[in-house]
């Protein structure tokens, strides 16, 4: 125990600050009498060592000696007064509506009778598979709050609340984009390596992961990025004034990448131009990748000088302007559709072009430097604005970003549609993403064994469809999300992770030194819930890496590898091998979760069922048993274009045209809800490069 320890040591510093004064006062009295007369002044320089003097000299070295120690002891506990003043200020207190809750919740405590407390609780009516505790361990992030101040902080920058949104929904748009332009190969090795299965960037990963986190943000005034007219661009955190802004101080540029990312997100989905950025503005925002992400970006215009960026205002550039060529702009210009674009340009281009800048009355300007024909905002890197023609006058919370963040998401709203492989390839192409490193979701029938007939193992993992863990076919409850997540990234990587590859995929973006802690408590909890439960212990530790025990669990997706295995290995593979592949696949891989990490290998898994079913429906030789295989491959995956391509061929071969042209319509409706814009005719002309002898109607 610490307390005796304690104990002693401030007894022996009271002895010690005590000790010496007693004794000297007691032996030899006050050290100092008064000050001494000319005449003991004289004595002493005359005869300087007696008796008297040796004392008096010993005394006051003694006093000396207390003064220091009294002095050392006396900065130590003022240094602790202060650290623990520190922490009593930075100590979190309840706010008004937690304490109004703790109050109710105390009521509620005492008004219930001794009866009541001593019942225990009833058993939950259904069960419980997952997420139905989550402790401040997994919902408040070390460092603060993601979801802080209506927005998400990430390495690197802080977005508002609905710019994180649109970044979340322009990650899911490549993966729908990835998954429509696909082409089902033939049979081949088990394993996936292609190229548009690559993750995407770390910021994105961790954007979504914070929006996974359930908690309302707080709201910020001034936070709100939704414009309220039609003349407001959004800031990244506000309204655009009316006569543009100047932006200053250390957080001016990632500001100004800021109003770049989120303008291109709010512009993604017209065809109209959303900024417009001069050459060196934007070299100087982006670094080297700003020529090659400039190309390739929906809703940008670069621009080489001020003299060119009218055209994108006035309506002299083809599809851009408001003179009624744009519908989109021609809204704009009622008070109906989006806003017109927003120019941003260096301090030294505004003030020779200040004539320019002043015929585009509809125009949004964002000055990189002192603006003064218009308000002029002082950003520091945390985003908060001030205005400086009034001390004091604070603005609102911009989006900043650093130039590394802005590449990564500026890199997802510039992704490209994947060239899908050409028919008839047999293997996959190289991921450079994956080089060097083993396709770890896909286990081997010989170091993970399926269940059999006899199968003694009780416990059972199901991730495909819902995630649960069943004991004996009953659930079992799983506290922590972050445990159930756990259970899955190990189940999708049969050969085990170390706690670097577990926090980066749980907890992305997150320092990741402060989630260690977070990990061992996770799993501490875990594996004691299944401990008591089934007496067993799931996860192996050995080398710091985790793994699934195969000899005390099935694992449903295990199965399904097995099941691609024997399909694609086998000598000769028939209709049965699968089939198999198919009865083992119930749902997607951790159906409804938006776990990041998720999406390269529930991608990758959905494209064996895919394979299956049109190795199904090219080995048929009835056109309508291919065409019920090709239906059931669009359940699987209804934003696949080759499947649909297919099915409109097997409906026309039928002679069912209306099907066929329903089908096409169905499919544009699907994707255009979904924000992917279908191109002309896409079906019709895929289906005559592949089948031109086919009549179309």
């Amino acid at each position: 125990m610490r307390w005796p320890r304690q104990l002693m040591s401030l007894l022996f510093v009271l002895t010690l600050l005590a000790g010496p004064p007693i004794v000297l006062l007691s032996l030899i009295g006050a050290p100092i009498e008064g000050w001494p007369t000319a005449a003991q002044a004289r004595e002493w320089v005359q005869n300087p060592l007696t008796e008297q003097t040796l004392t008096a000299a010993l005394t006051i070295a003694a006093w000396l000696v207390w003064l220091l120690l009294a002095y050392t002891v006396t900065i130590r506990v003022l240094t602790r007064l202060s650290a623990t003043v520190s922490w009593l200020r930075r100590m979190p207190l309840p706010t008004p509506l937690q304490a109004t809750a703790g109050g109710i919740a105390g009521v509620a405590v005492f008004g219930v009778s001794s009866h009541a407390i001593a019942a225990p609780p009833s058993p939950p009516t259904q069960p419980v598979a997952a997420g139905t505790l989550d402790d401040a361990d997994n919902s408040t992030p070390p460092d603060g709050d993601v979801l802080a101040d209506a927005g998400i902080s990430v390495a690197g920058g802080w977005l508002p609340r609905e710019t994180a949104e649109q970044v979340s929904a322009a990650a899911a748009l490549v993966w729908l984009r990835r998954r429509r332009s696909y082409r089902p190969r033939p049979p081949g090795p088990p394993s996936r390596e292609d190229t548009d299965l690559a993750p995407l960037p770390p910021t994105v990963a961790a954007v979504q992961a914070a929006l996974a986190d359930p908690t309302p943000p707080p709201t910020e005034r001034g936070a709100a990025s939704a414009a309220s007219s039609p003349l407001d661009r959004p800031t990244g955190g506000g309204a655009f004034p009316r006569a543009g802004i100047g932006l200053t101080g250390l957080g001016a540029k990632d500001a100004a990448r800021g109003l770049l990312v989120t303008n291109l997100l709010a512009g993604r989905h017209h065809p109209a131009v959303s900024v417009v950025v001069t050459r060196s503005v934007l070299a100087g925002l982006l670094g080297p990748t700003a020529e090659t992400l400039g190309r390739g970006l929906p809703g940008l215009a670069v621009i080489d000088n001020l003299g060119q960026a009218a055209g994108f205002f006035s309506g002299d550039h083809p599809g851009r302007g408001l003179g009624g060529r744009d519908p989109a702009q021609r809204d704009m210009q009622e008070g109906a559709g989006p806003p017109g674009p927003t120019l941003i340009v260096d301090a030294a281009s505004a003030a020779d072009n200040a004539e320019t800048l002043a015929s585009l009355a509809a125009a949004a300007v964002a000055v990189l430097g002192r603006w003064p024909a218009g308000q002029t905002w002082q950003v520091d890197p945390s985003g908060h604005s001030y205005h400086q023609e009034g001390r004091g006058s604070a603005g609102p919370r911009m989006c900043v970003l650093t130039q590394v963040t802005a590449t990564d998401l500026l890199t997802v709203i510039a992704q490209p549609d994947p060239a899908p492989p050409k028919p008839g390839t047999s293997g996959p192409s190289r991921n450079p993403a994956l080089a060097g490193r083993s396709p770890q979701w896909e286990a081997t029938a010989q170091d993970h064994p399926v269940r059999s007939g006899n199968d003694k193992r009780r416990l059972h993992l199901r991730v495909l469809g819902e995630p649960t863990l069943l004991l004996d076919g009953h659930p079992v409850e799983i506290r922590r999300t972050a445990a159930l997540q756990v259970l899955v990234f190990l189940a999708a990587h049969p050969d085990g992770a170390d706690t670097r590859q577990l926090t980066d995929a749980i907890w992305p973006g997150l320092p990741r030194r402060s989630l260690t802690g977070r990990l061992y408590t996770t799993l501490s909890d875990l594996r004691a819930t299944i401990r008591s439960t089934a007496g067993v212990t799931l996860i192996e530790h050995s080398d710091d890496r985790y793994r699934l025990d195969p000899t005390g669990v099935t694992v449903d997706l295990w199965h399904f590898h097995h099941a691609v295995r024997d399909a694609t290995t086998a000598v000769a593979t028939g209709a049965t091998t699968w089939k198999a592949v198919i009865d083992a696949y119930p749902g997607d891989l951790a159906a409804r979760r938006t776990w990041p990490w998720l999406d390269p290998i529930r991608e990758a898994t959905r494209r064996h069922v895919i394979d299956a079913h049109a190795a199904l429906a090219s080995a048929s030789p009835d056109v309508r048993e291919a065409l019920v295989w090709l239906q059931a491959g669009i359940r699987i995956d209804p934003y696949n274009a080759d499947l649909h391509t297919r099915a409109v061929t097997a409906l026309i071969t039928l002679g069912d045209h209306d099907a066929a042209e329903h089908l096409r319509k169905d499919y544009a409706r699907r994707l255009a809800a979904a924000g992917i814009l279908p191109t002309n005719t896409a079906l019709t002309t895929a289906t005559l490069m592949d089948h031109p002898a086919i009549p179309t109607r």
